[in-house]
């Protein structure tokens, strides 16, 4: 396998006219068959379409993206479908759509701080009722699962920041606020990560300010306090690194986990749209910037990481001055793919009509259960 594989960025072509239209402020999660992009925002849809959307300017929908089939889907889904739709947090725990928070519009006149969750088999949505002390009905948090717990910090509620730090134990559904000496400033749009001792903070702000990289707060699991992670610079690899240092400071740029690394691209700092794409290793606090950049700067987008390492970016602001929206999609690898996926793409482009298949004629051809498992509507 040539290691030039992973690293490089590639615009994906989806033919015919069925798939998610340009937007902003919406979130995306990836499994191994599919990315799942859900909600967001673009007031000039109805214009630039001329579809009728009843939620307009904000998209009620969960679309997905079959790795596999190449094609998109607008999946419909029973239950009480969430009514904010911009700015949520959003990720998958098991076959679970996890959203919480959000805002409707006019941003800040309706917020959220319910969690609702979509099983994505059944394709039914149910609000969890939960108890304890709930965060504020915010838009603009980050939230992560980390050994039992659901993590949420920061937002907006559209007038004031906050640095609160909220935990949901899994188990019972009971909220919890941390209280911990100094606390990060309130901000919104920032990401968060985490390994088995921290939860770290990456980047976000306000509408005057965002927040450099140069040192990350970090909320110690074991001393249930705050602290400032250093960067550390090390260029082992000099003609890997096209830059030695940090991101520039940003908000409204992606961000994924993918094991003890944390990639973040793309944002905005109040003047300046980033096309640039980072790597933070968790173990050593090392930056490195990868050669790859985004096709064009974008900000409020959003990105996802498969299970294999192949990280998905979709749509996002991409004109300061047009405020124009792109529906673009695109992924680079960012380890080498192993045999087994590349032996899966390799299936894909000899049977592209493989996802139509029956159960039996899978069987037939010797495809093992588990890449079975991704052809599933």
């Amino acid at each position: 396998v040539p290691s030039c594989y992973a690293m490089r960025l590639t615009t994906i072509c989806v033919p015919g006219t069925v798939f998610p239209a340009a937007r902003s402020g919406h979130r995306c999660v990836a499994d191994n068959g599919s990315l799942y992009v859900y909600g967001g925002y673009n007031p000039d849809f109805e214009e630039n379409n001329g579809t009728v959307n009843m939620y307009y300017p904000l998209f009620r929908e969960l679309w997905r993206y079959s790795f596999s089939s190449n094609a998109w889907t607008k999946m419909s889904t029973g239950g009480n479908f969430p009514t904010e739709l911009a700015s949520m947090s959003v990720l998958l725990h098991g076959k679970n759509l996890v959203v919480f928070g959000g805002t409707g519009v006019p941003f800040g006149d309706t917020n959220s701080n319910r969690i609702s969750v979509c099983n994505l088999e059944r394709k039914e949505w149910c609000e969890v009722s939960t108890s304890g002390e709930l965060p504020q009905a915010i838009y603009g948090q980050a939230m992560v699962t980390c050994s039992g717990f659901l993590y949420v910090f920061g937002g907006t509620t559209g007038f004031e920041y906050n640095s609160d730090l909220h935990r949901l134990h899994l188990k019972d559904c009971v909220w919890e606020k941390l209280e911990a000496h100094k606390p990060p400033s309130g901000r919104y749009r920032h990401e968060v990560a985490y390994d088995d001792n921290r939860l770290y903070v990456l980047g976000g702000g306000t509408s005057w300010v965002c927040y450099s990289f140069d040192q990350i707060p970090a909320y110690n699991f074991s001393t249930r306090d705050w602290e400032e992670m250093p960067w550390l610079c090390i260029c082992s690899n000099p003609g890997f690194l096209s830059f030695a240092g940090y991101p520039s400071a940003r908000r409204c740029h992606s961000c994924a986990q993918y094991k003890n690394a944390v990639y973040i691209c793309g944002g905005y700092n109040g003047w300046q749209i980033f096309d640039d794409i980072w790597k933070l290793a968790l173990d050593t606090m090392q930056w490195t910037k990868l050669p790859a950049t985004m096709p064009e700067p974008a900000y409020f987008h959003a990105a996802a990481i498969t299970p294999a390492g192949c990280m998905y970016v979709h749509g996002g602001v991409v004109s300061i001055e047009e405020n124009r929206r792109t529906s673009s999609l695109y992924r680079i690898w960012l380890v080498l793919p192993s045999l087994l996926e590349l032996t899966w793409q390799r299936v894909n482009d000899l049977i592209p009509n493989l996802h139509k298949m029956s159960q039996d004629s899978l069987h037939s051809i010797g495809l093992p259960p588990q890449l079975m498992d991704r052809l599933k509507q």
